[in-house]
Formats: structure tokens, sequence, C-alpha cells
């Protein structure tokens, strides 16, 4: 028996399971993590709770299912170079989802994936989630598209050596998604059309840092009824002046 084995817990090492099926997910039910963990449902519930009481997952008071928790998140910030971007962001975030009236996310990207670092939701009763600390391809996110539209394509095939995964029927395959991000690049903006979700909509901007790099992308997402083609030359306008708020913060910060 190696080491790593031997001196293994096996209650710790299912909630660390626990935690790291969050990563590619919305959410999680207890069910389905028992399923997954080859475990009793009793035993996952029992997982999840303590989890929640340490704060490293929440639960839907809904639906019932477990999501990522504040302190799972402030550790995965932390961890980057993502917390003054977060900081200096929040404050404007909070201000377009009140004036839009949707929810909006500011992401990173991480490898193959982007990671949503700060969001804030509408009021409305049908609406998207905040996916604050989840990991989700780059390639099926409105947030994810800009920020690999500045890549080389040798690079993306790096990323993306076996094709791209189908999250729903409208997801790219891999040609589409180069084609796609040369009009990214040139229009500045890119548009998730139910490609992660089968009823999402998507739009986010860059936001360049004060040497013109994109460092993050700002996003706005709602049920995709609520986002017909007018909708997203209006979402654009005040992503981008989001966008241009946030870099204002950041280059003071950085003085």
């Amino acid at each position: 028996m190696s080491d790593q084995a031997r001196y293994r817990v096996e209650s710790v090492d299912h909630a660390l399971q626990l935690l790291l099926l969050l990563q590619g997910r919305r959410d999680l039910r207890v069910t389905t993590a028992a399923s997954t963990l080859g475990i009793a449902p009793s035993t996952a519930h029992r997982l999840l709770t303590t989890l929640a009481a340490r704060g490293f997952v929440t639960q839907d008071r809904v639906s019932k299912a477990y999501r990522i928790g504040p302190a799972l998140i402030e550790l995965g910030v932390r961890s980057t170079d993502s917390f003054d971007l977060r900081e200096a962001s929040e404050p404007h975030l909070k201000d377009l989802a009140g004036r839009i009236g949707e929810t909006v996310n500011l992401l990173v990207l991480q490898g193959p994936s982007t990671r949503f670092v700060a969001g804030f939701e509408s009021n409305q009763q049908v609406r998207t989630h905040v996916l604050t600390g989840t990991l989700l391809p780059a390639y099926a996110t409105s947030g994810g598209k800009v920020l690999l539209a500045e890549l080389p394509r040798e690079k993306l095939r790096e990323l993306y050596p076996d094709g791209l995964r189908k999250l729903t029927p409208r997801t790219r395959t891999f040609t589409e998604l180069v084609d796609e991000l040369a009009l990214v690049l040139m229009r500045g903006y890119a548009v998730n059309d139910r490609e992660s979700t089968d009823d999402l909509g998507a739009v986010a901007v860059p936001l360049k840092d004060h040497l013109g790099r994109t460092v993050a992308a700002v996003a706005m997402s709602a049920p995709s009824e609520r986002l017909p083609l007018r909708q997203i030359r209006e979402h654009v306008v005040a992503l981008r002046e989001c966008a241009t708020r946030i870099r204002a913060d950041l280059w003071r910060r950085h003085l």
C-alpha cells in the first residue's frame, strides 16, 4: 500500500471529491453526489451539511441543491491574481445589474476554462444565477470567447487537443469556434446563444488593463427569450461602460 493510500482519511477524501465535483457544475444534489462517489445518500447529505456549516457550499432554499460557498470562493480568488480585480469590479457590477435588470459576472481565463470571480444576480423572478467560483469551458461562455479571441490558433489547439465537448446541441465545434473568435476580435464582444445551457443567453466584452491587454471579461446573462438582437446591442454599450469604470478603478489602485 502506498503512503498516500495508507494515510488517506476516507471521509475527508469524500468531502474533497464533492468540492471537486462542484468545479464543473452549477449545483449538486445529494442523490447525484451519492451515486457519483458510490456512497449512501445519508452519508452524502452529512458531508454536504458539514461543508455548508463551514461555508464551503451553500444550499438553495427552493431546489435544495448545493452550490459553491463563500469560503471556497474566497480561497480560490485569493490563490490567484484576481483578488484586486474582484474588489475593484464589485461596485460597478452591482450597479450594472441594477441598471439592466439582469445577472452580471466577471470572468478570467484559467487554462481551457473560465472562472467566475464576481457577480450579482438580477431581481427578476426568472433569472440566471451568479456562478462565482465556478469553472466552465471557455468555448461555451461569452466571457470565455472574449478571453480566447486574442490567442493564436496553435494555442487554442493546445487548450483543446481533443476538440470541444458538447454541452448543448448549439455548442460550437473547434472549426466553428475559430471562425467565431475572429468575429469576436473584430467587433469587440461575444455572444453565448444557448451553448452552455439550453435556455441561457449571454453577452460579454473585454476588460483591458492600462497596456491594452485583456485581463478579464464583463458579462451579462439572461433567459434566452429575454435577449433578442436589439437587446444585445444595448447590453454591449452598458457592459463597455462598466468595463471602463472598472479599468479606471484598477488603474488608480496601482498608481
